[in-house]
């Protein structure tokens, strides 16, 4: 893995995450639309307290990967967390333990942003996420996700 690098997302990387996004989502065999996202992307991360956190890995010169986080508040724990919302790695570059780099910098950014722990959820069809998840010592909890549109 020689010239990767992970680092805080740039504001020229945009389009670069928007298309690792996009992937992402067909890989999940979930829909995409890129209309506005690059603006949007934007928008969250490029502010003074960004309510989004963006890491990319990027190797000579390409992002071959993203994660992207929150600061979340759990009334049960009385405490904050980070939800790590999305983890992606390029397929031609999955298996060189760039995933266990990504969750060492997501484990950095919630001690820095005061989190007691981090939360994040996948699709059960994913086998592959779920047992390097389990590898990185992390556990699950079995729950519905809702989603509502208003």
């Amino acid at each position: 893995m020689s010239n990767l690098i992970i680092r805080r997302a740039k504001l020229k990387d945009i389009d670069s995450i928007v298309h690792l996004c996009e992937l992402h989502a067909h890989f999940e065999g979930a829909e995409y639309d890129r209309e506005g996202k690059a603006q949007k992307l934007s928008k969250l991360l490029f502010q003074k307290l960004p309510p989004l956190h963006c890491l990319v890995a990027e190797k000579n010169n390409e992002l071959i990967g993203y994660a992207t986080a929150t600061k979340e508040l759990s009334t049960w724990d009385a405490d904050f967390f980070l939800h790590m919302d999305c983890l992606y790695i390029l397929e031609k570059s999955r298996g060189e333990k760039l995933g266990y780099k990504f969750i060492s910098e997501i484990k950095e950014l919630a001690r820095e942003l005061d989190c007691s722990h981090i939360q994040w959820q996948t699709p059960n069809s994913n086998t592959g996420a779920i047992s390097f998840y389990k590898k990185c010592g992390a556990t699950s909890k079995d729950k519905v996700r809702f989603f509502l549109s208003i």
